[in-house]
This record gives C-alpha cells, sequence and structure tokens, in this order.
C-alpha cells in the first residue's frame, strides 16, 4: 500500500495519519500542498486540522491549492478526514457543506458511531461538524451517529462516493489506532480503506 498525505499550513493532524497508516505497514509520503500530484498512491488522505487556518471558512482556502485540483480521481482512493472532509465538500467533489455544530461549542470527545452495523467508537474534534444536505445523499452512507449531538443531517459521520472513490468522515481514526489512546476502533476503518483500494 502507498499513502500519500496532503499537508496544508497548519494541518495537525498529518502525522497522526502517517504514524496510523505505518501501523499496518504502508509506505506513506507527505504532499506538500503547492504540488500537483504526480506519483500513483492507492490512497491518498487530505488529514484534519486548520488548513491556512480556517480563517473564511473550513477549507474555503484550501480547495484552491494545487495538490487538491490535482487529485486522481477513480485512481486513488481519497480519504478525507475532518477538514479534509469540510475541503472536499467545499470543492463539491461530495455533496452537502458542514457547518457550525447546533451547540455553536467545539466538540472534542469520543462519538459512537454505526459502521458496518455495529457500534465502534471514534474521537470527534470540530466546529463545523454539521453535515448539511437537502435530501438523502446519492452516495453511500458509510457513518452515522448514535447521538448526534452536532446536528448533522440524517445522523451522518461520514459518506462514500464509490464511482469517484472519495471517503468523507468527521470522525478521526487515526486517533484511534493505537492502545495508548484508549481507543481502537479506528483500525477498522483502516481496515476498510485497504480493503477499498
Amino acid at each position: 500500500m502507498k499513502a500519500g498525505i496532503i499537508v496544508f499550513p497548519a494541518t495537525n493532524c498529518d502525522a497522526d495519519t502517517k504514524r496510523a497508516c505505518e501501523f499496518f505497514g504502508w509506505d506513506v509520503e507527505y504532499i506538500w500542498h503547492s504540488e500537483k500530484i504526480k506519483k500513483h498512491y492507492d490512497v491518498i488522505f487530505l488529514p484534519g486540522g486548520f488548513s491556512y487556518g480556517d480563517y473564511i471558512s473550513a477549507g474555503r482556502i484550501a480547495k484552491f491549492s494545487p495538490a487538491v485540483e490535482t487529485l486522481p480521481l477513480k485512481e486513488s482512493l481519497i480519504v478525507g478526514i475532518c477538514n479534509g472532509f469540510q475541503i472536499l465538500c467545499e470543492t463539491k467533489l461530495l455533496p452537502g457543506a458542514l457547518t457550525d455544530n447546533i451547540s455553536c461549542r467545539f466538540l472534542s470527545e469520543p462519538a459512537v458511531l454505526y459502521f458496518n452495523n455495529k457500534e465502534i467508537v471514534i474521537p470527534i474534534a470540530h466546529f463545523q461538524g454539521n453535515y448539511t444536505i437537502k435530501k438523502m445523499p446519492d452516495c453511500e452512507i458509510l457513518l452515522k451517529y448514535k447521538n448526534n449531538k452536532n446536528g448533522s443531517d440524517f445522523d451522518i459521520a461520514g459518506i462514500y462516493d464509490r464511482e469517484k472513490r472519495i471517503i468523507g468522515m468527521m470522525p478521526h481514526p487515526e486517533r484511534a489506532v493505537f492502545q495508548e489512546t484508549g481507543f481502537t476502533d479506528g483500525r477498522q476503518i483502516f481496515e476498510f480503506i485497504k480493503n477499498e483500494c
């Protein structure tokens, strides 16, 4: 498995994502946001953090990055986590939008999710995690909240456009891989990603 991780100014989950990929023995390298993607990767991650500080709105500036504009759709599996999901929605590569949580508070806590018809626990950490869409998305719902604290429509925590090969999710599976974090259910998400590549 060859994985690329796009790094933006203020990204803060790139190292966690790299470490999680390496846990599974994947070959991983960073892709600077200003570079065009020319190499082949089995999977490309847009990790969490605050790209460009998200001063205007989450993902609003990052969507213009050369790396994002040259994402190899349908060739590599594209995975946007938290801010990465926000970027993918801003580019319209995924439907819907991420808006402020209904509590108008930053949420940082373990979240119980439904994945493959069973419950898993993965941390969330976001202010704009309220996934808003007028109707049920055409793409597959990959993750759903059991207790939807951010107000996402249809309790959606993650979606998967199989045709374009794009996954977007708000929870952080990279923070739930190692025993020392207290959570290991994120391993299931990485195994799923591996099987989809």
